[in-house]
């Protein structure tokens, strides 16, 4: 039995509802700066509409796309992880934003803790372990709460340190706060648990590492991204 579509309650199109979760995700846009972008398309939306649909549709198309990357990582036999974290204020209290980057500069995953302790780095790893598989080769830095977790996992203190190795993590972070100065910062632990996550997943689908590539293969891949996109939950 097929499952029921998610926007059969919805009068507005698919293809809309994408767009207007794309633009507001990916690009550091407020929710009327998309507003204003749709009015220019000829939809006549509020800026509370698309506040409902990012939160709505957002984890949704986020999950599909985690879902299909990690069927197409999981046989490889060469999967390096970096991890790090970044701190982060919400209502001027410092919380800490754990990543995973794999060896393609893409997050694997994101988590939000208050601390930065054995416990978080145990239930950071946990998590990440449990939906992407085991890594073959884990990057941090000095911090020894990985060592600590690590040890707990029964995998001892077997990563890699080093002064430039956590580059590709570092780097990483770079889109994210970008998109954290145009939200002016969060309020909630769960409302940036939630940005973050699919913030992640809609930044891999469309990273292309443009100066890695030619203009034609870059246009290529960019199509190929998109129409993917444009196809997510079709029943």
């Amino acid at each position: 039995m097929p499952k029921p579509s998610p926007f059969r309650y919805f009068k507005t199109s698919p293809e809309i509802i994408r767009l207007a979760v794309m633009l507001y995700v990916r690009f550091p846009l407020s929710l009327r700066n998309v507003e204003d972008l749709l009015h220019e398309r000829g939809i006549d939306i509020s800026h509370e509409t698309v506040r409902f649909w990012w939160n709505r549709f957002g984890p949704l198309f986020a999950a599909e796309v985690r879902r299909r990357r990690v069927d197409r990582m999981r046989p490889c036999r060469q999967w390096r992880w970096h991890l790090d974290e970044m701190f982060v204020k919400i209502n001027g209290e410092t919380h800490y934003l754990w990543r995973a980057v794999d060896h393609e500069g893409e997050v694997l995953e994101s988590y939000v803790t208050k601390s930065r302790d054995r416990r978080a780095a145990l239930s950071f790893l946990k998590r990440a372990m449990k939906r992407h598989g085991r890594p073959n080769e884990l990057v941090s830095d000095r911090l020894r709460s990985y060592g600590a977790a690590l040890k707990d996992l029964g995998r001892g203190d077997d990563r890699e340190v080093g002064r430039w190795a956590n580059n590709r993590a570092e780097n990483s972070h770079l889109p994210f706060r970008r998109r954290e100065r145009a939200m002016q910062r969060f309020r909630r632990m769960r409302s940036l648990q939630k940005f973050a996550s699919v913030h992640a997943s809609v930044c891999n689908h469309f990273n292309q590492e443009r100066t890695l590539s030619s203009r034609d293969h870059y246009k290529a891949a960019r199509a190929a991204a998109l129409a993917e996109w444009r196809g997510l939950l079709v029943g």
